[in-house]
């Protein structure tokens, strides 16, 4: 199972839910066209995130920024 997904959410929502139910992140940056791209540490946590925020979830191809450099370690 992957551990990173793409969500319509901001961000800093994102993050929170993260923090809610104690998922760590290994990468998280912003999609071109709004949304965030997330990466957890555990496949565990992943499919947590999934559940959570499973009418968030983009499906399919999505566009990234190329060489986005994420903020320091979380």
């Amino acid at each position: 199972m992957s551990r990173a997904m793409n969500v319509n959410l901001p961000e800093a929502e994102v993050v929170a839910l993260c923090e809610k139910f104690a998922v760590s992140i290994s990468a998280i940056e912003p999609l071109p066209s709004g949304g965030t791209h997330l990466v957890c540490t555990r496949s565990e946590g992943a499919e947590e995130m999934r559940v959570k925020m499973k009418a968030h979830i983009v499906e399919g191809v999505v566009r990234r920024f190329p060489f986005y450099r994420a903020r320091g370690a979380w």
